[in-house]
């Protein structure tokens, strides 16, 4: 079984708030439901945007799962579903949902981001007073395997970025390639943070701070090396579009807003030419500027401030990162732990 798709055709960076609605409407109108619950699944998704201010990626991935819940009750039932029909849901009924996603081979993070999505979609109906249900408050999220992130080497990072701008014969786009990677590495970026800064967000020569806007619309300030500024600025000025303030920083060749599959792919070809692993890729540039600042004695508590993360337990993944890295250090360097 195929994970439930987000609302298609939405672009990456901040949310479109009318193209996010009308990709929504289309949606819950092949919902299987009354209006009065097709009418709260968009109010829904309307809260998630506006007063929440998630991401238009993150509005369509919890509108997909909300959607496949529904759809999965009124097939389940074998009758129109509505507002009523949802406060009288039992145990059983969200367990049988959930089975099948783990049934069909819906990966453990999914499946428990898809239970937060519903159980947070139960509290605003009765916050809003349109529906009570008890059983949903009790859906327990199943655990979620942690896992260490994967980090390129120093010298596997540096030659990603030096070799990136040879990828492309145009000399413009060659320069927005590098300048885009060095955001990622040189300043633990998210890719979605890089692609939805504005022209006006572009820092000048000799800018040593920026200003970042990253999940749930919280900002942060993340330090620029001047190698950093320095790229961005030669991309810009030879850059063939005309910049406003509003405009997406990074562009495509024909002048929109830069997709961040063009990015993936360049990474992906770069595994290719550089022999890079397969876990090579634009997230693991952030990843791979987290455990470099911390292997070289970086505090715990600034690396959570540079990366944007609002628990300091994800951030302490990454001492997971450095102490393999130690052990695999002393395995080889000391005559002791030398195999014989």
């Amino acid at each position: 079984m195929a994970e439930p798709a987000g609302v298609t055709g939405v672009k990456a960076g901040k949310p479109d708030a009318s193209e996010l609605y009308a990709l929504v409407r289309a949606q819950a109108a092949r919902l299987d439901v009354a209006a009065d619950l097709r009418a709260a699944y968009e109010s829904w998704v309307g809260f998630l945007s506006e007063e929440k201010r998630f991401s238009a990626h993150t509005v369509s991935a919890y509108a997909a799962d909300l959607a496949h819940f529904l759809n999965f009750q009124a097939t389940h039932h074998g009758e129109l579903l509505n507002l009523r029909r949802l406060s009288a849901l039992t145990t059983a009924d969200f367990r049988a949902w959930l089975a099948q996603r783990v049934g069909g081979g819906i990966k453990a993070s999914s499946n428990a981001r898809a239970v937060s999505v519903i159980r947070s979609f139960f509290r605003w109906l009765k916050k809003e007073g349109l529906a009570d249900n008890t059983a949903a408050t009790l859906l327990r999220r199943p655990k979620v395997p942690k896992s260490i992130p994967k980090a390129l080497s120093a010298s596997e990072a540096k030659d990603a970025v030096n070799t990136v701008g040879e990828l492309s014969d145009e000399p413009w786009v060659a320069r927005r390639d590098v300048a885009l990677l060095l955001l990622l590495y040189g300043c633990g970026l998210r890719i979605g943070e890089a692609l939805s800064l504005t022209f006006a967000d572009a820092p000048g020569r000799g800018q040593d701070t920026m200003v970042i806007t990253g999940k749930g619309n919280k900002q942060r300030m993340v330090p620029l090396l001047p190698v950093v500024t320095e790229a961005i600025a030669d991309y810009l000025r030879s850059c063939p579009f005309e910049f406003t303030g509003n405009d997406a920083l990074f562009r495509g060749v024909r002048g929109g807003p830069m997709s961040a599959r063009v990015i993936q792919k360049r990474i992906q070809s770069l595994r290719g030419l550089l022999g890079l692993p397969s876990t090579a890729t634009p997230h693991a540039l952030r990843h791979s500027f987290a455990t470099h600042l911390l292997a070289g004695g970086g505090d715990l508590r600034a690396i959570q401030e540079l990366l944007g993360h609002a628990s300091l337990s994800t951030t302490q993944r990454y001492t997971d990162v450095d102490v393999e890295s130690l052990l695999a250090t002393y395995d080889q360097a000391h005559p002791r732990a030398q195999k014989k």
